[in-house]
């Protein structure tokens, strides 16, 4: 090196708490943690309104419909926390319209005891009083109605988390993309950025799709298994929206009538794009960026036959297919744990979206000592035999 040469080197810049990844349970977090007090710096990869993962659109189901009492108990934190999101952002984001859920699931009484033991809304329908009070869905057996249930508008929902988290003292970046995480120590965590590199005291991670990706070698992550689901918009067919509840309906996999069904059925009314029908889970397996964003055919056509057949209130032919992914679990129970100063908040596809506040509420407790998760969501559990609840899309 001549004397005469300069070495120019990049600052490390230092913060207490980084959150990796702005989609629904990112934004939660840097909000618990902001209104806390505590110094945070969200990270997002892409720009705001992004389609490229799990947060985005404007509609997922409340749906109560769980007889797990941890999934219970966070239904009823969630309830009061969306309302306190609303107040401190001015945005309103969950409307309840309530969820019906119908079709055979001998978990339904279950359900119910659960909810109500929870204060929760939980009533028993015939199909006929159903229709007569939803004319655009047709049910199938006793009906199960939750009237503190209802639709998030997931669009709405991430920017209110943002807005609200840089109103309590939180920093957002978008279109900054992380390129690696290592531990340094107990309280010392290396951000390596596009941009540059960050050290923190504690970083959370909440990156759906490419949770594996991020922390391998820094911590052992149960499989996670991406997928790119096809649900789709069905014109309305002259119901009213008023008439739209949010509904799951479950199948008899046994019985012959559903043979063509891949997967129970989720839906929804979205305001201005007719009623969002899809399959849970079944789409194909997918590098979140190497998505093709097409929708599967032969599924597609069979989610046709569904509206036909079902929702006479919705247009099977007029469409519009939406794209997104979903990342679960073997048992699809979501995971939430810290190992020294990382935590983890993945899993969450499928049900996840409604219960974005709470685990907004127990990723902080877990990044500031406050609390541990529940044990059902541990990086080292055993999976569970069956899952939470009656698990369907929002």
């Amino acid at each position: 090196m001549s004397l005469g040469s300069v070495v120019h080197t990049t600052p490390v810049e230092r913060v207490d708490t980084v959150v990796i990844g702005g989609g629904a349970m990112g934004s939660a977090t840097a909000w618990q943690l902001a209104r806390r007090g505590h110094p945070v710096l969200l990270l997002e990869r892409f720009e705001p309104g992004h389609t490229n993962g799990a947060s985005h659109g404007a509609s997922r189901n409340f749906n109560t419909a769980y007889a797990d009492p941890t999934y219970v108990g966070m239904l009823a934190e969630a309830v009061p926390l969306w309302r306190e999101l609303e107040a401190e952002s001015g945005t309103g984001v969950f409307d309840q319209v309530g969820v019906v859920n119908h079709g055979p699931n001998q978990a339904f009484d279950d359900v119910a005891q659960a909810l109500r033991s929870a204060g929760l809304g939980a009533e028993f329908l015939t199909p006929e009083a159903a229709g007569e009070r939803w004319p655009g869905i047709r049910f199938d057996g006793r009906v199960l109605h939750n009237p503190d249930a209802g639709r998030i508008n997931a669009d709405a929902a991430v920017s209110a988390l943002q807005a609200a988290a840089a109103a309590a003292g939180a920093e957002i970046r978008h279109g900054t993309r992380v390129l690696r995480v290592e531990v340094l120590g107990d309280d010392r965590v290396r951000v390596t950025t596009e941009a540059g590199t960050i050290e923190a005291r504690r970083v959370v991670v909440t990156v759906g799709a490419w949770t594996s990706g991020l922390l391998s070698g820094v911590l052992a992550v149960p499989r996670l298994r991406v997928t790119q689901e096809q649900p789709a918009h069905f014109a309305l067919r002259g119901a009213a929206p008023q008439e739209w509840p949010g509904f799951n309906h479950a199948r008899d996999t046994a019985d012959p009538r559903y043979g063509y069904w891949y997967s129970p059925v989720y839906g929804m009314y979205t305001p201005g794009q007719g009623i969002k029908a899809g399959w849970h889970g079944v789409g194909p397996v997918t590098d979140p960026d190497r998505r093709s964003f097409l929708p599967e055919p032969v599924q597609l056509a069979a989610l046709q036959r569904y509206v036909r057949e079902w929702l006479p209130g919705a247009d099977a032919d007029a469409i519009e297919p939406v794209s997104c992914t979903y990342t679960t679990t073997v048992d699809e129970d979501f995971v939430l744990d810290r190992v020294g100063p990382v935590s983890v908040g993945a899993g969450f596809s499928g049900h996840g979206f409604k219960f974005t506040p709470t685990v907004g509420r127990i990723l902080a407790d877990l990044s500031t000592d406050a609390a541990a998760a529940p044990p059902r969501f541990a990086l080292s559990r055993t999976p569970n035999a069956a899952p939470g609840g009656w698990l369907a899309r929002g």
